[in-house]
């Protein structure tokens, strides 16, 4: 079976679609999220609606964590829209309070075994979801994530994508959907065959004018999310 990884969408249709497009094209039967549904854009609502058509599982992240401390506590209203924008209060605007209930309420780590191939499902790293790895991380860092009990050791958080080899198990980080810091305009996954457990890091491009002018509609003092989509 062809699996893809997803993470860090947040909030960015116009991106979710065309990975989705993409993954159908390439026979994709089912989709593994690691976290960041919400937070920095404005459409959370639809991209829920897409999944509806897909067998997935999913895991939240911390901007789900986010999410559930602005409902708790919304003071921290402006606070969190100055660092990430509006995303997070567009999600309690057009999300329903049981759909909000259900993204805060995901496991932040998951183990998903599909056709015999074991995965395990982290936002950040296995042992904590709020930390980074990124491409440079320093190889023996990287060896820590190995795990005798899965083929396969997912994570995001970071929105760059790379591959590790471990000992025992294959490090993937997907990169970001959604908000992607090594190439704006593009939207990168992971694409997984579960009969030889072949793996490879896809982009796939989509137009960010739509989002650029809801950017300038709905949050222009905040310049980091609309200049990371036009990065190069």
């Amino acid at each position: 079976m062809k699996v893809a990884v997803l993470s860090d969408i947040h909030g960015n249709y116009d991106a979710f679609k065309e990975v989705l497009k993409k993954a159908e094209q390439e026979g994709v039967k089912h989709l593994l999220i690691l976290g960041d549904i919400v937070g920095y854009y404005y459409s959370p609502q639809k991209i829920l609606k897409s999944l509806s058509d897909w067998s997935f599982d999913m895991i939240k992240g911390n901007h789900e964590d986010i999410l559930g401390s602005l409902i708790s506590n919304p003071s921290l209203r402006e606070s969190i829209r100055l660092k990430y924008g509006s995303g997070h209060q567009y999600a309690i605007d057009k999300l329903d309070n049981k759909t909000i209930k259900s993204l805060i309420s995901l496991p932040s780590k998951k183990t998903v075994i599909i056709e015999g191939v074991s995965f395990e499902l982290n936002h950040g790293t296995p042992w904590d979801p709020d930390e980074y790895l990124y491409p440079d991380t320093n190889i023996e860092k990287l060896k820590q994530c190995n795990s005798i009990v899965h083929d396969f050791v997912l994570m995001g958080h970071t929105h760059y994508s790379f591959t590790y080899q471990c000992e025992h198990s294959i490090i993937i980080n997907p990169g970001s959907v959604g908000q992607s810091r090594e190439k704006g305009g593009y939207a990168y996954w992971a694409l997984i065959n579960t009969e030889d457990k072949s793996y490879n890091v896809k982009s796939t491009k989509y137009d960010i004018a739509s989002l650029l002018q809801e950017i300038k509609n709905i949050d222009p003092s905040i310049n980091y999310n609309s200049k990371i989509l036009k990065r190069e």
